[in-house]
């Protein structure tokens, strides 16, 4: 069963930078579409990033700027820079990628969340 290790977050302050990391663990699994989520406390989930296959590239505009989204030559890990953070970037971020596998096939695999907290 294909697993998507998420990891990278933490405390940071106003200003600061933190890089997160999702990686494929388990039998091989080839990433096409990287995606990344967030929810805020007392929030919706909210789509914050992805890049697909033909290269098309997303941010919702509050990140805009300050958040790049990435993945390795191997396509089998993603990560999201975010620098310069804010308060309002607080959440649990959720990383999804869109890929195949010979043993699983396309599929959707989800991270398990790692939260992300910018205070002073």
């Amino acid at each position: 069963q294909v697993q998507f290790v998420e990891s990278g977050g933490g405390l940071v302050q106003p200003g600061g930078s933190l890089r997160l990391s999702c990686a494929t663990s388990g039998p091989p699994f080839t990433i096409y579409n990287m995606h990344w989520y967030r929810q805020a406390p007392g929030k919706q989930r909210e789509l914050v990033a992805n890049i697909l296959n033909d290269g098309t590239t997303y941010y919702v505009d509050s990140v805009k700027g300050r958040f790049s989204i990435s993945g390795d030559s191997a396509k089998t890990t993603m990560y999201l820079q975010m620098d310069s953070l804010k308060p309002e970037d607080t959440a649990v971020y959720y990383c999804k990628a869109g890929g195949y596998g010979r043993t699983t096939g396309w599929l959707d695999i989800w991270g398990q969340g790692t939260l992300v907290t910018v205070s002073a």
